[in-house]
C-alpha cells in the first residue's frame, strides 16, 4: 500500500485510522531519539530519516542525488514497517537487537534485512526502538556506510 503524499505530515494523515495513534507514536519515539544531523522527510515514498546532502554531499550511491538513508517508516498494506539500515549494516548491532527484542516482547521477531514488521502497533517496542535509534551517530553511519561500500567494490 503505497500512501500518495506531498509531505510528511499528509503522510500521516492518510495512515489508516486503526493504527494512527501507534504510528504517531512510533515517529514521535524516532523523532526523540533521532541523533543530531540526520533529518526527517518523505524518501521512497514514506517518511524517511536521512543524511542531508549539506552534511554528506556524495549522496545515496544508488542514486546520488537522494539523500543517504538511514531509517524509515510506513503504513504497508498488512503491517507497520520500521526499516533502520544500521541493523542491517552491523551484525553486532542486528544481534544486540534481536536478543532485546527476545526479552521485551512476547510476539516473534518479524524482519527482513532491514525491515522490522509490527503487524498491530500494540506490539511496537517503542523504547527499544528510542535505543537503537541513539545507537548510530550521524558520524558512525556515514562511516559504516562508507566501509560498506568499499567492501562491495572489492569483491568486484
Amino acid at each position: 500500500m503505497k500512501l500518495d503524499a506531498k509531505s510528511v505530515a499528509e503522510y500521516v494523515d492518510l495512515v489508516p485510522p486503526d493504527r494512527r495513534a501507534g504510528f504517531k507514536r512510533l515517529r514521535a519515539t524516532i523523532r526523540k531519539n533521532l541523533p543530531k544531523g540526520f533529518v526527517e522527510e518523505l524518501s521512497y515514498g514514506m517518511i524517511g530519516y536521512v543524511v542531508p546532502h549539506r552534511l554528506y554531499p556524495s549522496g545515496y550511491h544508488c542514486d546520488p542525488k537522494l539523500p543517504l538513508p538511514f531509517a524509515n517508516i510506513a503504513s504497508q498494506k498488512h503491517f507497520v514497517g520500521f526499516y533502520h539500515m544500521g541493523i542491517y549494516a552491523d551484525p553486532d548491532l542486528l544481534s544486540w537487537f534481536k536478543e532485546e527484542y527476545a526479552k521485551r516482547c512476547e510476539s516473534k521477531l518479524d524482519m527482513g534485512k532491514s525491515c522490522i514488521r509490527f503487524k498491530n502497533v500494540d506490539d511496537i517496542p517503542y523504547v527499544l526502538v528510542g535505543n537503537l535509534m541513539r545507537k548510530i551517530s550521524i558520524d558512525k553511519w556515514i562511516s559504516i556506510y562508507e566501509n560498506s561500500i568499499r567492501g562491495r567494490r572489492s569483491r568486484k
